[in-house]
């Protein structure tokens, strides 16, 4: 099995290296990733999924019924929707966003891939994402960088990075509070 991200461990870790492995011997990984994503996404924009997803309130078959319309109206199909009903199943739903990043961590090791996590205060435009793809490319060497974008109003402006362990914070946020702390010392 190569190319397996020995960081992955836990239960998430367990099920993501599963999943992985499958899709990898079913020659999908690229199919399976897209509809684990549209599932990543869907649960960021949605309070009732996230809720049936992490709720210990709904029965075992009522969750499963309702994550099957989900999908289907998602047109989410083969390995990908067979994995989230086996977890479902399984009673581990509640971990799925766990097993979402590792399975990513899983596909960009396997890729050589870079994953960065890109906080911004407002939706990006698509130039900006290659100027940031371009530059952590330059950075890192790797032949592809992955980017994981999240809004963040809160941040006021600006960006914060993280690729691996580093972590670039060029929030308007974070300055306002370096500002306000440096100002409280010198009064």
């Amino acid at each position: 099995m190569a190319g397996v991200d020995s960081t992955v461990s836990g239960m998430a870790g367990r099920y993501a290296r599963a999943l992985f492995e499958l899709a990898l011997n079913a020659k999908s990984v690229d199919a399976v990733k897209a509809d684990i994503e549209k599932f990543a996404a869907m649960m960021a924009e949605s309070a009732d999924l996230t809720r049936l997803v992490r709720s210990p309130v709904f029965g075992a078959e009522e969750r499963r019924r309702a994550l099957a319309a989900v999908l289907a109206k998602a047109e989410i199909g083969g390995l990908a929707s067979n994995f989230l009903m086996f977890v479902a199943a399984n009673r581990r739903l509640f971990s799925v966003g766990e097993m979402i990043r590792d399975f990513r961590k899983l596909v960009a090791k396997w890729k050589g891939e870079v994953t960065a996590e890109v906080v911004a205060a407002e939706k990006l435009s698509d130039t900006q994402l290659e100027a940031i793809k371009a530059a952590l490319k330059s950075i890192t060497g790797e032949k592809s960088v992955d980017l994981h974008v999240k809004i963040d109003p809160a941040i006021i402006g600006g960006l914060t990075v993280k690729l691996g362990s580093r972590m670039v914070d060029s929030s308007l946020r974070t300055k306002l509070n370096a500002i306000k702390h440096a100002m409280k010392e010198a009064g």
